[in-house]
């Protein structure tokens, strides 16, 4: 994998459903998403990074990098005991408090090799194996239990309060490394973030470098519910239920708006490299070529305008960026019906800032 991307990153990203349903409302009998105090439509950032999702997986096949831990049919917390077995053998490096330092290196009980690092300028550390752990368990009921007929050995057992600590220490040294694991191996981990923090073994909780808002249409939408028949009997025994079959909801035509970001400082922590931008970028401009449905076959990108910014905290405000593209009809009173209908415009970026139309 490469290195986490070192510039931060805003876009403007344009669709349009022309006789579909981009985002049914489960809440309004999956009617199109709809604001209705404006009459615009919605499409949630949840509908857009499943669509990307999905085209991850196709086109990657679900391979590491490139796994998908949000996946359909997938059972969350098997990738997360993967995590942890796949850390089974490697060593777990905690900061630990000043004071809890002369404890533990007192306690007799922890197997050879742990390293205390206390370098000028660093925080006193334990350096351990998992599999070290576990002797260390082994060896400290053996002494309690020896404790219990010698109480000269009580010296040599770490305080509860200490053990305590150690253990929560471990934890959360413990998610992290499960953490990491998981996102050097799945792409939406490291590219969204994910919630791991349910279940026995746990991967923390991760903040995803790139975020949507909500996608919402140019103009008003009018959604429209389409009754169909069947022809087909359902059953030997009634063939005369026939003609009995279900509704579709469309929006004739909508044009849809979403704004994306991209932190660099997130991206550090997730590592979410160059290649993975560009898989996203990839995603975006083709996914809905790959995702066929009854429902989304009038979706298209139509506008992809990236901001790339010279640092990593950002040369502009994101509004002021955002601002940058304007779209409006041109067709006057009539109500839009296709792409032809709108005049997309992008002013220049500010110094600090390149701007590539994608689309």
């Amino acid at each position: 994998m490469n290195e986490a991307i070192k510039n931060r990153y805003e876009f403007v990203y344009l669709f349009d459903v022309k006789n579909g349903n981009p985002n049914g409302d489960p809440d309004a009998g999956n009617a199109p998403r709809q604001d209705y105090e404006t009459g615009k439509g919605l499409v949630t950032d949840v509908c857009l990074k499943r669509k990307i999702r999905n085209y991850v997986d196709i086109t990657k096949n679900n391979q590491a990098p490139y796994e998908i831990h949000v996946r359909e049919g997938a059972f969350l917390s098997e990738h997360h005991k993967r995590a942890h077995l796949a850390i089974e053998n490697e060593t777990i490096q905690m900061i630990i408090p000043e004071d809890l330092v002369a404890e533990l290196k007192a306690f007799e009980a922890y197997p050879d090799g742990i390293v205390f690092s206390n370098k000028d300028g660093e925080r006193p550390c334990l350096v351990l194996s998992l599999a070290g752990l576990e002797e260390t368990g082994k060896k400290a009921k053996a002494l309690k239990e020896k404790s219990k007929q010698a109480d000269a050995e009580n010296t040599k057992l770490i305080s509860p309060a200490a053990k305590a600590k150690l253990r929560e220490l471990f934890i959360d040294s413990k998610e992290k490394k499960a953490a990491q694991w998981m996102c050097k191996n799945f792409f939406d981990v490291r590219t969204f973030g994910a919630v791991m923090s349910t279940g026995d073994m746990r991967c923390g909780q991760i903040r995803g470098p790139v975020q949507f808002g909500f996608a919402e249409s140019i103009d008003s939408i009018v959604g429209k519910e389409i009754s169909m028949s069947r022809t087909a009997a359902v059953s030997v025994d009634d063939p005369d239920q026939k003609g009995l079959g279900a509704r579709k909801s469309i929006v004739p035509y909508g044009l849809y708006r979403v704004h994306g970001y991209i932190s660099a400082h997130l991206s550090s922590q997730t590592n979410f490299s160059e290649d993975d931008l560009e898989m996203l970028l990839s995603a975006l401009m083709n996914m809905f070529d790959q995702d066929p449905a009854a429902a989304r076959t009038g979706m298209h990108a139509q506008k992809l305008i990236v901001f790339k910014h010279d640092s990593k905290l950002g040369n502009a405000p994101a509004h002021k960026l955002f601002d940058l593209v304007k779209a409006g009809k041109n067709c006057g009173d009539a109500p839009p019906r296709s792409f032809a209908d709108y005049d997309v415009t992008v002013g220049d970026a500010p110094a600090g800032v390149a701007l590539t139309e994608m689309i």
